[in-house]
């Protein structure tokens, strides 16, 4: 125990004779060489006591000052170490015992550091007319015009930079930013290009690549790009997502649900825009293949954070009869065999009419039925008509009826109705009005299916 104590008061009396030293120096021309002698030796605490016993003689004393603010980062006191930087600032003496060029570049780092980008962009403008030819000064300068949203003085800046050095890849990848957000896709997609050439661990360029990619509908490329930007954690979410849009804009349904089912099992904060378009598009998913259990459960999900999401509470309140009427739930979710009868039962039962022939189309099928058997009209020539059973979540437009038209044109029918579980827009319904089409809602054909669920369907 003697001996540790002895071991202590021997380094004591060690760094105060270095002190001592030091300050006897003061009036010496190597007192700066001495103190950064002591600093490039690790003894900070013996440059901020000798620095504070210089600084009560001359508080004007800006290498003191500049050492003593060397000495507080060394020892992880920054606060301290931007006071001490500050004052060496306001003497504004310097020279080679406090070389401007390397007080300006830590005293900008610092400013970042606690947030004052104002106060460090006027730096590394001080830095750009000091030193001019430091690529990285301008690419600092146009980083925080970035950061500030003065996007012209950023690309300025960005572009001289590069100028000077290709390699900056972060300039490549700012500027690329600035330009994606401007709607430069094109040129974005360059600068992001140009990035990774240097940086091929840049994976928001890989991201942001993707994202051109894809607004070019090369969904291929894209998921490819999506695919290498999802190696980085905090991106995976959003790659997933754009990966789930990309097989959707291909009609591949099969392979984009999987891809939002892994997105929406990495969501941990439901408020981001990702997570909620993750359990948007999969719900849209679940809804074209009828799986409308779970795509209510995802609207859900999406409501109790965000009610105004897009068309949510239009959609919870479109299938609200799905969860009361288990009617108009098996209309939608059945299979195509049983989806055909209920189609015929209602021709059958509630229109009245005698069935001839049927055919599959796309969210539906057609019905070509006549007037029922009857005494009175046995001897009379039979009318067809065309009737268009459809199970669709938008209000159908004036196209749907057009469609039906040319149908009915092709197999020479004079009239038919459209049979929705949505309904029709402003523009259907008039151009409707004055032709030989019956549309008919999902309010109809509620009471049609009632009407005919004890029939037997085929």
């Amino acid at each position: 125990m003697s001996f540790v104590i002895v071991l202590i008061l021997i380094l004591g009396v060690g760094v105060a004779v270095l002190s001592v030293f030091i300050v006897r120096m003061v009036s010496a021309p190597r007192q700066s060489k001495a103190l950064a002698e002591a600093l490039k030796q690790g003894h900070s605490s013996v440059v901020v006591r000798s620095a504070k016993a210089l600084l009560q003689k001359d508080p004007h004393n800006a290498a003191a000052h500049w050492y003593l603010a060397q000495a507080y980062q060394a020892e992880g006191k920054p606060e301290l170490a931007l006071m001490e930087l500050k004052a060496v600032g306001d003497l504004a003496q310097f020279g080679p015992e406090v070389p401007e060029i390397d007080f300006r570049v830590r005293i900008s780092a610092l400013y970042e550091r606690f947030n004052q980008v104002e106060q460090a962009s006027g730096e590394y403008i001080l830095l750009t007319k000091i030193d001019p030819r430091s690529a990285k000064h301008f690419l600092d300068a146009g980083r925080l015009f970035e950061a500030r949203g003065k996007t012209d003085l950023a690309v300025n800046y960005l572009r001289k930079a590069l100028e000077m050095d290709q390699r900056l890849h972060l300039a490549h990848h700012i500027l690329g930013l600035i330009l994606y957000r401007t709607k430069h896709s094109m040129e974005a997609r360059a600068e992001f290009e140009a990035a990774l050439k240097w940086n091929p661990d840049d994976f928001e360029a890989y991201y942001y690549v993707g994202k051109v990619l894809k607004e070019m509908s090369d969904f291929t490329a894209a998921l490819l790009a999506f695919e290498k930007a999802s190696r980085n954690p905090d991106l995976r979410l959003k790659c997933l997502v754009e990966r789930g849009g990309c097989y959707m804009s291909q009609g591949a349904m099969d392979k984009a649900v999987p891809e939002l089912e892994r997105a929406v099992k990495q969501i941990k904060d439901e408020g981001l825009p990702e997570s909620l378009y993750g359990r948007y598009f999969l719900a849209l998913c679940y809804e074209k293949s009828r799986s409308l259990d779970q795509a209510i459960e995802q609207w859900e999900r999406i409501y109790a954070k965000k009610p105004g999401f897009r068309d949510v509470a239009e959609k919870l309140t479109q299938y609200q009869e799905y969860r009361t009427d288990d009617h108009m739930k098996d209309y939608l979710t059945c299979g195509k065999e049983e989806f055909s009868g209920m189609c015929k039962a209602v021709v059958e039962g509630s229109m009245g009419l005698s069935i001839r022939d049927t055919a599959e189309v796309q969210n539906g099928v057609d019905i070509i039925a006549v007037e029922g058997e009857s005494d009175k009209w046995r001897a009379a020539k039979k009318i067809p008509t065309l009737v268009r059973f459809l199970r669709v979540s938008d209000n159908l437009d004036e196209v749907a009826v057009r469609s039906l038209l040319d149908s009915m044109k092709k197999l020479s029918i004079v009239r038919g109705s459209i049979v929705t579980s949505s309904g029709f827009s402003r523009a259907a319904l008039e151009f409707a009005e004055n032709r030989s089409v019956e549309l008919l809602t999902k309010e109809r054909l509620q009471e049609m299916l009632a009407k005919t669920a004890p029939a037997k369907r085929r």
